[in-house]
């Protein structure tokens, strides 16, 4: 029996397939239980985020079923063959802790990944998905975590999908948003990281828009913004000059018209969009009307490549760090499990009666 990764990325794929394939976190357990039966699949654990799906597992063979596995994902009938990637045995150790380690995020050396990992594994713990092979990589993988932030400074400055969609929006201004007004649709971890970083870069005036009106004026209050009903978001909308967009919906939550009708109200402000939920909150018709700029995910990799260029020594010594919990790891593996007989334990002669009831 292999440990395996199937899965595809930013790297590999577009954001309008791979939000095909997203997987809410209410779902992870039922599509990972789906995954095991119907691909004869020993042991699984899946992970969705905006940048990637994966399937982690262990069976005697992968090759010629990874399509298949994926459609059992999604109902549409598209060829996922082109994006996916396969690795196996000690390459599949080596992808999952340089995953785990933000190595092999968008923003390298982010935070967040390793505690969407964590949750992954322990969802498919909780469900039963896992056995000693999971387990035993899995763990190594947070061990890995932890020693790659203790001796290298690769998350030192590292910033997240949020902090970098703030960036772009500078980008966009000439670097100044102290006069600007941005929305941000969405109060979740990535909402919550452009509101702090949009704070700290002075912007005007934030506003907070979410299903949870109490979640929206926590988050506002505690940056010195204004919380936003949902259903006014829309309204909102004619203030803002940036709209940053980070909800969980699983459908689009910003449509053209709803883009349209908010317009004449602007006169000819532009509106910059930022779209960096998968699946898309946003239409991507919305940029085709006029002052109108929509950027998604995928986007922010220029933004990236700029703040990486000083963590290529970093990366050398994470990467050795890999190595050798790879290596350690493999060796456990290949070592046959013994099973050892229970320890003989005298019983003493008073509690022989009460041994045989319990028999």
């Amino acid at each position: 029996m292999k440990i395996f990764v199937a899965g595809l990325s930013y790297k590999t794929t577009p954001v309008e397939v791979r939000e095909k394939l997203a997987v809410h976190r209410s779902r992870l357990q039922c599509s990972g239980c789906r995954l095991k039966l119907r691909g004869g699949l020993e042991e699984v654990v899946l992970l969705s985020t905006c940048n990637r799906v994966e399937i982690y597992g262990v069976s005697p063979w992968i090759h010629g079923r990874v399509q298949a596995l994926f459609q059992e994902l999604t109902n549409c009938d598209i060829d996922f063959t082109p994006h996916l990637y396969v690795k196996e045995g000690a390459d599949a150790a080596k992808h999952l802790f340089s995953v785990a380690s933000g190595l092999d995020s968008l923003v390298i050396g982010e935070t967040e990944i390793t505690g969407q990992v964590k949750n992954a594994y322990q969802m498919a713990k909780d469900a039963g998905l896992v056995g000693k092979k999971m387990n035993r990589l899995f763990q190594t993988a947070l061990t890995v975590v932890k020693s790659i932030r203790t001796n290298t400074g690769i998350g030192r400055g590292a910033t997240s999908v949020g902090s970098v969609a703030v960036e772009l929006a500078e980008k966009v201004f000439d670097r100044s948003l102290g006069e600007k007004t941005v929305m941000i649709l969405g109060a979740g971890k990535m909402g919550e990281a452009c509101v702090k970083h949009l704070a700290k870069r002075g912007a005007k005036t934030v506003l907070v828009a979410n299903r949870s009106v109490e979640r929206a004026e926590k988050l506002a209050k505690e940056f010195g913004g204004r919380a936003v009903r949902i259903e006014d978001s829309a309204a909102a909308m004619t203030e803002a000059d940036i709209l940053v967009s980070s909800t969980g919906s699983q459908d689009i939550v910003l449509r053209r018209e709803d883009v349209e009708k908010i317009l004449p109200a602007r006169g000819n402000r532009p509106l910059v969009l930022v779209d960096i939920a998968v699946p898309r909150d946003i239409d991507p018709a919305v940029q085709t009307l006029p002052n109108v700029f929509l950027y998604d995910i995928d986007d922010l990799e220029a933004v990236v490549r700029e703040n990486t260029k000083n963590r290529v020594q970093e990366l050398e010594c994470c990467e050795r760090i890999i190595e050798k919990h790879t290596a350690e790891l493999m060796k456990r593996f290949a070592t046959p499990y013994v099973s050892r007989p229970a320890p003989v334990v005298a019983v003493p002669q008073w509690a022989m009666g009460e041994a045989v009831c319990a028999a």
